[in-house]
């Protein structure tokens, strides 16, 4: 049986209560099984970033809950949620969010040092990532310094340092050319197929789409769709 990693219990997100109500999430459930390469599509407004940032603790349900291997973090307030976020949570944004002043080292062991490891640790897990991002060379290279390509690399590798149970990644495509977002999508395909890295998406990107092995279809604040392709392809061929 597969191990659960994120179980997500009647999710709704609704603004203007006083008013009209407008419904962001409106009663999603959704389980994440360690391993999944999942995609969450779905048009502008439908709720994707929203579901995304319930999972991450980085927004507070209007009704329902998340838990993560057990633990409500729906339930969690200040130092608590901040520090389950910080041990357990891998993010990845659209815009990168790397600190400009930092080297692309610095910008990956920044976590690490949050974590308190010590620098022996740092330093090892620090070169293992930029090597299997393939960024040896840009140790010492600030953002600036960087393409659009391989700063989301590094983003991609400061997520993954602290080991998190999973990688939450918003629209991780969005600001880079067909060639950089290939690269970056190779990169994580193989991190889950070989560590078992969990991975889920919000995004427009029908090549994220189409390499997931799940695709989860929001409109309106609601799952209206929730496949297996590639399953389905391979089922087909058998």
């Amino acid at each position: 049986m597969q191990e659960t990693v994120i179980d997500a219990h009647n999710l709704s997100k609704i603004y203007d209560e006083q008013t009209i109500p407008v419904y962001a999430l409106n009663g999603v459930h959704l389980h994440i099984t360690r391993g999944e390469f999942t995609a969450i599509k779905g048009p502008s407004g439908s709720g994707k970033t929203t579901l995304l940032n319930m999972i991450g603790g980085l927004d507070t349900p209007s009704d329902g809950y998340v838990e993560i291997n057990g633990t409500k973090i729906t339930a969690l307030k200040g130092n608590d949620l901040i520090d389950f976020r910080l041990n357990n949570i891998g993010f990845v944004f659209q815009s990168y969010n790397l600190i400009p002043v930092l080297t692309a080292k610095e910008n990956i062991e920044f976590i690490l040092l949050l974590q308190k490891r010590p620098r022996k640790e740092r330093e090892q897990r620090v070169l293992e990532l930029l090597r299997e991002i393939g960024l040896e060379d840009k140790i010492n290279k600030r953002p600036r310094e960087l393409s659009g390509g391989q700063q989301q690399r590094v983003a991609v590798a400061r997520a993954l340092a602290p080991k998190p149970q999973f990688i939450l990644a918003d629209e991780p495509t969005a600001n880079l050319d067909s060639v950089s977002a290939d690269n970056l999508l190779d990169m994580m395909a193989k991190l889950n197929k070989e560590e078992n890295m969990t991975f889920v998406f919000s995004t427009h990107d029908q090549r994220v789409i189409d390499r997931a092995r799940r695709v989860i279809t929001l409109e309106d604040g609601k799952i209206v769709a929730d496949t297996s392709p590639t399953k389905i392809e391979h089922d087909q061929t058998e």
